[in-house]
């Protein structure tokens, strides 16, 4: 049976659920339709016990736990070691076990360090495994395989896929008579509709958050014109689009369509207890298709999503995160069986749901889809499909000193806000400080 310990700081609550969770009976193995049965016996001879580290909340526990028993009941030799917390303080807690050479076997990423682990040879190169289907991602989408490859090399599997949206408040708009946000609206027709909704609440709450500091959906912006992110290791734009971003938030400002710059910087973090739609604070706000149901649970309202603007052709088949496999394992072909495992079982989907995104495997998505009962997560995965064969190609992963670069773009944001800096001199700042973080 696993080995359940409670994250770092959890509370007794926390340390409840783990331990009945270690405690319940395991899971039967049944048939499956259309999907990798994922029950490959290790070639390790006797007892094999695999450590596994994630962050999330304790519904992402409870349900991954299950799934890592549902293989334990398959592969009986194999237990496993499970440890989880929340994000504050997770890649901390990850850098000072790789400095120490002893990082979990299984660890969950995300695109923020996937180039920079591969570069460090801290994770495992999976290419020979995916070749030869023992990690099997013919299932997978296109474009959510080229975004688990670095130079060419598949280092990750997603875990679950996602797409950048807009949630909004849907019974504030209805008390308010306000429509809802649309699809595909241009920058310009969504900061208006957010004015509209700041004026119809007399300014009680705002139509959105600010997004100029906003990796994402400065990213989605530049792909809506033809541009990148990134280009190779290096920034995909200038100072002109730069610029014309940031002067888009000032004239949204101006116009109140957004809060006030102490309650911007309260979300700039991302966490979705913080988002300003979930905190009443604005009618909308820019989240991750797969926080929906989290975000949902800590608001009495009623929450949509709906594509960013801009075409939906900017957007990709984009892993909300990844699992990878610790490079220095004693058991890469255990841990590589545990990732197509979970990645590509239509049971173990089923249990997962949607917590971490759509199930990477279109396939397990087909075999799940009826079993979801959640209505959150249906709405969630309802989203994502409307606009799946609208997706464009996807990007490599960003480059290393990617966090870095998203940490200097919020700061960029906030001096234009509190008026320390002019646009020109944010921009300048920050264009010298990123190169030089993707140049370390």
């Amino acid at each position: 049976m696993p080995v359940v310990r409670p994250p770092i700081g959890a509370d007794p609550g926390r340390r409840r659920l783990l331990t009945a969770l270690a405690g319940a009976p395991l899971l039967a193995a049944g048939g499956l339709a259309g999907c990798s049965d994922g029950a490959t016996t290790s070639s390790q001879d006797g007892p094999v016990e695999l450590s596994v580290f994630w962050w999330g909340g304790p519904r992402r526990a409870e349900l991954t736990e299950k799934a890592l028993r549902l293989y334990s009941a398959r592969n009986p030799q194999v237990t496993f070691r499970v440890t989880w917390q929340g994000v504050d303080g997770y890649y901390e807690r990850l850098a000072t076990q790789a400095a120490g050479g002893n990082v979990p076997d299984l660890i969950q990423i995300d695109d923020s360090v996937l180039t920079e682990y591969t570069q460090r040879q801290i994770i495992l190169d999976l290419t020979d495994r995916v070749a030869d289907h023992r990690v099997d991602l013919r299932g997978l989408p296109e474009g959510l395989i080229r975004y688990g490859t670095v130079d060419g090399r598949t280092m990750a599997v997603a875990a679950g896929q996602t797409l950048a949206g807009v949630v909004f408040n849907r019974d504030l708009l209805r008390e308010l008579r306000m429509p809802e946000p649309r699809a595909a609206m241009s920058w310009t027709e969504y900061i208006s509709w957010a004015t509209q909704v700041t004026e119809a609440g007399d300014g009680r709450v705002a139509g959105t958050m600010d997004g100029s500091g906003d990796y994402r959906a400065l990213w989605l912006w530049l792909r809506s014109q033809g541009g990148e992110f990134y280009r190779g290791r290096q920034l995909g734009f200038g100072a002109d689009e730069l610029i014309s971003w940031f002067e888009l938030w000032q004239r949204a400002r101006a116009d109140r369509a957004t809060p006030g710059a102490a309650l911007i910087e309260q979300a700039d973090g991302g966490e979705p207890a913080r988002q300003l739609v979930v905190t009443g604070l604005t009618a909308a706000s820019f989240a991750w298709s797969h926080q929906l149901p989290e975000m949902q649970r800590l608001t009495g309202s009623e929450l949509g999503v709906v594509g960013f603007p801009g075409p939906s052709g900017a957007q990709w088949a984009r892993a909300s995160m990844y699992w990878a496999a610790f490079r220095g394992t004693r058991h890469p072909d255990t841990v590589a069986d545990v990732i197509n495992f979970l990645t590509t079982n239509g049971e173990a989907g089923t249990l997962l749901g949607h917590e971490r995104g759509l199930n990477p495997s279109l396939a397990v998505r087909r075999y799940a889809e009826g079993s979801i009962t959640d209505p959150v997560q249906r709405r969630a995965a309802a989203f994502g499909a409307s606009i799946a064969d609208q997706l464009g190609p996807a990007p490599a992963p960003p480059p290393k000193g990617h966090a870095r670069v998203r940490t200097l773009l919020v700061t960029a944001a906030e001096r234009i806000r509190v008026k320390r800096d002019g646009t020109r001199e944010a921009t300048a700042r920050f264009l010298s400080q990123a190169i030089a973080a993707l140049a370390g």
